[in-house]
C-alpha cells in the first residue's frame, strides 16, 4: 500500500472505518493534484467541484468582503480533507476562497463521482455525514471562542487544539484567524507561556 493511500485510510478510519471493498471504491475516486504557493483552488462565486485530501502543504479557506477585508476561517494541512465543503455538498456558488499558502500535493475526487458512489455505498454516506458533523461541531466551538473569549483565551485554545500550528502557519494568518491585529499577535506570543 502506498504511503498516500495509507494516510487517507488512517484519516478515514479515524472518522468512520470502511470495509476494505468500500475503502477501495472510495480511494479509486481520488486522483493526484499539485498546486503552487498562493494558488486559489476555489473562487468565491464558483461551485466547488472537488473534495481535496491534503498530502503535503498548507491551505486556508477565507472570506473577502466588498472592502477587501479578509477573514481566515479554516486551515487545512496534511491528513485533512479540504475544499469549500458547503458549496460542494449543496452544489451552490461558494462565498469563500480556498487557497494554498505553500506548494501543495493533494488527492482529489470530483463531487459527481462521490455523489454517484453514495448511491451504491451507504457507508460512504455515513463517512461524509460523520466528517461533516465533526466539522460542524468545530465551527460551533469556534463561534463561541470568537464571541466570548479574550484574545489570550482564543490563542491558548488554538494552541490546545493544534499545538503544532505556530510552526506551520504564518503568524499574519493566525492573527487574522483569531481576529486580532498582527502586531498584537506578536505581543501575545511573547507574553504567553507556550
Amino acid at each position: 500500500m502506498t504511503s498516500q493511500k495509507l494516510l487517507l485510510q488512517q484519516t478515514v478510519n479515524h472518522i468512520h472505518p470502511l470495509s476494505e471493498e468500500d475503502f477501495e471504491a472510495f480511494y479509486a475516486l481520488f486522483k493526484p493534484y499539485t498546486a503552487k504557493r498562493k494558488e486559489v483552488l476555489t473562487q468565491a462565486g464558483s461551485v466547488e467541484k472537488y473534495l481535496y485530501f491534503v498530502l503535503e502543504g498548507l491551505q486556508r479557506l477565507y472570506y473577502l468582503d466588498e472592502y477587501h477585508r479578509e477573514a481566515t476561517l479554516v486551515f487545512s494541512y496534511q491528513a485533512n480533507f479540504g475544499g469549500v465543503l458547503d458549496s460542494m455538498m449543496n452544489q451552490k456558488p461558494s462565498k469563500y476562497y480556498y487557497e494554498t499558502l505553500s506548494p501543495s500535493i493533494f488527492l482529489r475526487a470530483s463531487y459527481s463521482q462521490i455523489e454517484e458512489l453514495l448511491t451504491n455505498k451507504p457507508s460512504i454516506e455515513v463517512l461524509l455525514r460523520k466528517g461533516l458533523t465533526g466539522a460542524f461541531s468545530g465551527i460551533l466551538e469556534r463561534l463561541v471562542e470568537l464571541q466570548c473569549f479574550s484574545s489570550e483565551e482564543k490563542f491558548q485554545q488554538l494552541l490546545r487544539r493544534s499545538p503544532h500550528i505556530l510552526q506551520i502557519v504564518p503568524h499574519k494568518y493566525l492573527a487574522n484567524y483569531i481576529g486580532i491585529d498582527p502586531s498584537n499577535f506578536s505581543k501575545l506570543i511573547n507574553s504567553i507561556k507556550i
